[in-house]
């Protein structure tokens, strides 16, 4: 089984600027992508960015030229560097890794865009 553990939410001004990690452990071979998800009250959880095989990188629309996802195998993390935040990014992320047999998911971590 792979476990994941987010780290690094908090609140943040409009503007500012907010690193996300998150710590894979266990089966992690089994891993074929890896992603960040977000969850805003009220609304469904979506797709924020995504490392597929091979490395390949994507982002939603709504995050572009702004947050960056990358992965640090030598440490087992993952991370989403997230930049020009504004209030509607708001939500609890979520890290995600799917195997063939798996969709797993950490417990989340809050991100609160306030003045």
């Amino acid at each position: 089984q792979v476990q994941l553990v987010e780290s690094g939410g908090g609140l943040v001004q409009p503007g500012g600027s907010l690193t996300l990690s998150c710590a894979f452990s266990g089966n992690i071979f089994r891993i074929q992508t890896m992603g960040w998800y977000r969850q805003a009250p009220g609304k469904q959880r979506e797709l924020v960015a995504v490392i597929a095989a091979g490395d390949n990188l994507g982002v939603a629309d709504s995050v572009k030229g702004r947050f960056t996802i990358s992965r640090d195998n030598a440490k087992n993390t993952m991370y989403l560097q997230m930049n020009s935040l504004k209030p509607e990014d708001t939500a609890v992320y979520y890290c995600n890794a799917k195997t063939l047999a798996a969709n797993i998911w950490g417990k989340g971590t809050l991100v609160t865009v306030s003045s």
